[in-house]
Formats: structure tokens, C-alpha cells, sequence
């Protein structure tokens, strides 16, 4: 089985649309979506649309911070991000509102942990920004692969037969082997608002039958995607972000 993870869409509409086409190119039998399919962005109300039709075609979606943060106003953020999602919480109805309400907070099957941020159904939403945290969600996950987001930037944790934790940068395009024998973390790149330095949208497909993983970048209309963000008095920053995948 391939499933296409597809994390921190966060209401760009361009890249989310972009990262579907070649979902939809690539013979893949599921969708996973791992959290924040809004704030930052332009498009909340359609992206969370097409996020609601993707669930009811059969795909598993998790719960995001900034998903939560639709209906809980003590989430905190960054200034940028509070901006954004208090004009997120005016764009939004009824029926994207209840959606985000009763989404899960992980999802669980066949020795892999979908997650947007951390492995436990808390909502301290921590950072996997470093060895201790990754060891932390790789031994307390309690599967085999665990895969989140949050992060915006691709990394791949694994634990060795010595049970030391190793880690590396996934090449684009490079399916990465994941033996049953070892536990992995994995942390996906972000759809709608990538922070590694490449301006193209970022997801993933695991293989199943092949027991592997590749990151994936898809351009997309950049600007776009900026300008609409201006266009509807967004915090410039949030544009210039997009321009500069930062």
C-alpha cells in the first residue's frame, strides 16, 4: 500500500492543489493528513473544504495547533500567526468549525503513528526540533514508524540494533529503506508554508509493501499564493515567508 502524508497545508490553496495533482499522478491507495490545514494562509475555508471531501473519500486526518486554535483562543502563537488566525475565525462556517472541532489527535494502524505534533493525545504541541524530543516520541509512540509535522522541515530519525538514535535530511526524490527491525521517526515537510530554504511544497509517500519513505517537493505557484496573503491584509511576513520557504 502507498500512502501520501500531506502536513501544515495552513490555507494555501495554491500548494495544497499542486501537492494533489501529483498525489493523484503517483498510484497512491491513501491519504493521511497530518494537521494545521489552516492559518498563514488565504484559503482556509477552501482548504479545509477540500480536506472534509478527501475525509469522506476515505482519508485519515489528525488535528493541528493551529487547527485547534479555531475554536480555543488560549492557544498560543506567534504575532504573525495570532493576526492570521483571527482572520482565519471570520473566514470559517459552521460546518468547517465542527470539522476541525471532532478531528483525533493521532491515528493509529498496522505499527504506524500518524501525529501532527507530539505522540501523546495531549495538546502541548512540542517541536520534535532535536535528538531528545525524537528519542522521547520514537520510545513512547508505541509503533514501529511514527510519522508528524509541525516542524516544516524534512528529518529522519531512526534508532540502530545498538539502540543509538541517528538522524539525516532526506534527499528529495530518494526513497529512504525503513527496516522492520529498527523504529523510526519521521517528520514530514510542510504543503503550505515550507522553512528549509526550497520554496516548493513538501510531502511524502510511504510504500508499504516496499517499507519505505520518500520526501517529495512540488512547485507551485509562489506568488500567487503570496499575494493573496497581502491582499487580504495578512502580516507581510507571512507573504515573504512563502517567497523565501523561511
Amino acid at each position: 500500500m502507498r500512502i501520501a502524508m500531506l502536513a501544515d497545508i495552513h490555507a494555501n490553496r495554491e500548494a495544497f492543489e499542486a501537492c494533489l495533482r501529483d498525489v493523484e499522478a503517483r498510484d497512491v491507495d491513501q491519504i493521511v493528513l497530518l494537521g494545521d490545514y489552516v492559518g498563514y494562509g488565504a484559503d482556509p475555508e477552501w482548504v479545509v473544504d477540500r480536506v472534509m471531501q478527501l475525509v469522506d473519500r476515505g482519508a485519515r486526518a489528525v488535528l493541528g495547533n493551529h487547527d485547534n486554535g479555531v475554536s480555543d483562543p488560549s492557544e498560543t502563537m506567534s504575532a504573525d500567526a495570532e493576526v492570521a488566525m483571527a482572520w482565519t475565525r471570520g473566514q470559517l462556517g459552521p460546518r468547517a468549525r465542527a470539522f476541525l472541532d471532532a478531528l483525533p489527535m493521532r491515528v493509529e494502524e498496522d505499527g504506524r503513528l500518524f501525529v501532527h505534533a507530539n505522540v501523546h493525545a495531549d495538546r502541548s504541541w512540542l517541536y520534535v526540533d532535536g535528538g531528545p524530543r525524537a528519542r522521547k516520541a520514537i520510545d513512547e509512540g508505541g509503533a514501529q514508524v511514527v510519522f508528524c509535522g509541525h516542524v516544516h522541515v524534512p528529518l529522519l530519525y531512526g534508532v540502530t540494533a545498538t539502540d543509538k538514535l541517528v538522524s539525516f535530511r532526506p534527499v528529495m526524490g530518494a526513497p529512504v529503506p525503513l527496516p522492520r527491525h529498527r523504529r523510526w521517526l519521521g517528520v514530514l515537510g510542510s504543503v503550505g508554508q515550507p522553512r528549509d530554504g526550497n520554496t516548493a511544497a513538501c510531502y511524502s509517500i510511504l510504500d508499504t509493501d516496499d517499507n519505505e519513505v520518500v520526501w517529495l517537493r512540488v512547485p507551485y505557484d509562489v506568488e500567487a499564493a503570496a499575494k493573496k496573503v497581502e491582499h487580504h491584509g495578512l502580516p507581510q511576513g507571512l507573504a515573504e515567508r512563502l517567497r523565501k520557504g523561511r
